[in-house]
């Protein structure tokens, strides 16, 4: 696994997460059990921490990162994902707050200080800026991400179905 420490800080990854040989985890950095990180991604926890939670994938060239301190980002921003989180491909993730049970659609941003509250839908391509706070239940898209609609009750079962699915497919990538 292309694991690597930064300036003291090593990455925590849970035993039964499946990191894919062609992603990277660099510096402070801690992934909760049964979670996935799949080929071409990054996860670069040098400047603040990154903590991705259980269950939860982050799939094909994804970028994760996050806010040094700094005279314009007192304190900075880590970058927070939560359970049963279902990252799409390409998306860019920086120092944000995603809750629990969400989709991050393919090519989506996440922008410095957004905060997604937990069961909600990114479409794919959005924009979420910095700072803004996502209320949870609901469908968003676009650029800047806007509040299409609620979810309704086949979507809430679909977040619950994409993040068991992964981890049982990284199950079957871990034993070849």
């Amino acid at each position: 696994m292309p694991i690597r420490s930064f300036k003291g800080k090593t990455p925590a990854i849970d035993p039964t997460v499946y990191v894919d040989d062609t992603a990277l985890i660099i510096g402070d950095v801690t992934i909760g059990a049964d979670s996935s990180i799949w080929p071409m991604t990054v996860a670069r926890g040098d400047v603040h921490s990154i903590t991705i939670g259980k269950r939860t994938n982050i799939q094909d060239a994804c970028v994760l990162h996050v806010t040094h301190d700094g005279k314009f980002s007192p304190g900075g921003f880590p970058l927070k994902v939560g359970d049963d989180v279902t990252v799409g491909h390409r998306v860019t993730l920086h120092a944000c707050t995603v809750g629990n049970q969400c989709l991050i659609g393919m090519s989506a941003t996440i922008m410095d200080g957004a905060v997604l509250g937990d069961r909600i839908i990114i479409g794919a391509g959005s924009l979420v800026p910095t700072g803004k706070q996502l209320e949870g239940g609901y469908l968003y898209v676009g650029s800047p991400a806007k509040q299409l609609r609620e979810l309704n009750e086949n979507e809430l079962a679909f977040l619950e179905y994409s993040s068991a699915h992964y981890s049982r497919l990284k199950d079957k990538y871990r034993t070849g």
